[in-house]
């Protein structure tokens, strides 16, 4: 009798499975197949991304190969300028890190080649780039305030450069020593001297700088 009852017992228990196999089943189904998506999909988006920056990356390097290549001969002002249209092309498409390094260049050519107008541009498109490496923008900002000082109003090129000048920005050495001859303009030598003494003192701080500021104090000591 109780092999019976076990029977019947497992006939039910088999019954509900079925029940509840139909009932939540496809659920389950669907859920593992969309895990399965998701992981995959994953994987095909990473596959993808370093497909793309490796393209990104080959595609940077080739566009300064022949200007950047050892012993190269110094471009001519209509090569940089070239060079510097390629660069700004590829910025437009290419991936954010690509895009913000390739810009930055671009506008060091154009700088160079007397188009300041195009590099300042290009530089505040950096700078202004959320989305960009902060050290990037940083720079961009630093590029800006050098090559716009007694351009743009004073008081533009200090508040790009109060921000960099903090002891912890990677930068501080250049942007004190950009502030420090916004000073000389504006003919505030006490504060220009102090501040050239500051970099000179700074362990943190290239050994060019220091070495320009030392310069500098010593002329304006006279």
């Amino acid at each position: 009798m109780v092999d019976i009852f076990d029977e019947v017992s497992d006939d039910l228990r088999s019954e509900r499975a079925v029940r509840l196999l139909r009932r939540y089943g496809g659920l389950a189904l669907a859920a593992a197949v969309l895990v399965v998506l998701a992981v995959a999909a994953q994987q095909a988006w990473t596959w993808h991304q370093a497909r793309r920056d490796d393209a990104a990356a080959a595609a940077f390097l080739k566009i300064g190969q022949q200007m950047d290549s050892p012993g190269a001969a110094a471009p001519s002002n209509d090569q940089s300028l070239a060079t510097a249209a390629q660069y700004a092309g590829f910025a437009k498409t290419a991936p954010a890190g690509y895009r913000d390094l390739a810009a930055l260049r671009a506008a060091g050519l154009y700088a160079a080649g007397g188009q300041t107008g195009t590099a300042a541009g290009l530089w505040n498109t950096v700078a202004a780039d959320a989305s960009a490496d902060p050290l990037l923008r940083d720079l961009a900002n630093l590029l800006w305030a050098q090559h716009e000082l007694g351009v743009a109003p004073d008081a533009d090129v200090a508040a790009r450069l109060a921000p960099l000048s903090a002891s912890q920005n990677p930068f501080h050495g250049l942007a004190q020593e950009t502030q420090a001859l916004l000073f000389v303009r504006q003919g505030k030598i006490d504060q220009a001297k102090g501040l050239f003494t500051q970099i000179a003192a700074d362990p943190g701080a290239p050994d060019g700088v220091r070495n320009r500021a030392n310069g500098l104090l010593a002329k304006l000591n006279g």
